[in-house]
């Protein structure tokens, strides 16, 4: 834990110190990194001012907080730096609880180094009626492997696709 304290028009006090020290302490154990502060402590006419920039691992808080008293914009500082450290640890528990979840949703994909795979919409489908031989001189003009037709025959859905050993398949429904 590391602290600056910088005085413009004021100095700061014995008991402003310790009592900075404290709330420092209580955060450092909130977040469980090590902290370093600086505070700046200003005083115009009436308006006593506290800023507070706080530097840890994870993030950079920052505060201002003015008032009629010292004191009290302190204090006040203190407890918006608090909230923000919560919502802040908060939000790292999130994070943690999603990487959790993806790993459960694929463990045997990750295990293995892959990705899921997705899956890409293809727009390779004639709405008129074809014959099969028009369908085949369709899916050799294209580069797509599959091709979707209706059949000039049954008129119903067929499925033309490229086999590995460079013949053509036919599926068509019953």
């Amino acid at each position: 834990m590391k602290i600056n304290y910088t005085a413009r028009q004021t100095k700061v006090s014995e008991e402003m110190k310790q009592y900075c020290e404290k709330r420092i302490r209580s955060l450092e154990k909130m977040l469980g990194h090590p902290i370093d502060a600086d505070i700046l402590v200003s005083v115009e006419k009436y308006r006593q001012k506290v800023e507070i920039n706080l530097k840890t691992k994870m993030a950079t808080l920052n505060t201002v907080e003015e008032t009629h008293d010292m004191s009290s914009s302190l204090v006040g500082a203190f407890d918006h730096l608090e909230t923000r450290v919560k919502k802040e640890r908060e939000k790292l528990r999130g994070r943690k609880r999603r990487k959790i979840r993806e790993v459960e949703t694929y463990p045997s994909l990750m295990e293995q180094g892959e990705r899921p795979k997705r899956v890409i919409r293809s727009q390779s489908y004639m709405l008129k009626p074809l014959s099969i031989e028009e369908a085949r001189a369709q899916l050799d003009t294209s580069k797509e492997d599959v091709f979707l037709f209706r059949t000039l025959e049954t008129d119903s859905w067929a499925v033309l696709y490229r086999r590995k050993d460079g013949n053509y398949g036919l599926i068509e429904p019953n």
